[in-house]
């Protein structure tokens, strides 16, 4: 999943604040890593929600 991380932190933050700090950004290897969990723990929280929402609907689990 790192490669994916840099490359929308390269896309994402130079869209926002620059070209030459989103290279910095994306070769730093801590900040990959805290946007890496960051990125998975989303995906956590949204699909234990299906879940909840799922079961809570009655739908088939």
């Amino acid at each position: 999943m790192g490669p994916f991380i840099r490359i929308a932190l390269r896309y994402g933050v130079g869209g926002l604040i620059g070209y030459q700090l989103a290279e910095q950004l994306a070769g730093d290897p801590v900040v990959v890593a805290v946007v890496t969990v960051a990125a998975i723990a989303a995906v956590g929280f949204v699909t234990e929600g299906f879940y909840m929402l799922a079961r809570k609907l009655g739908w088939r689990t």
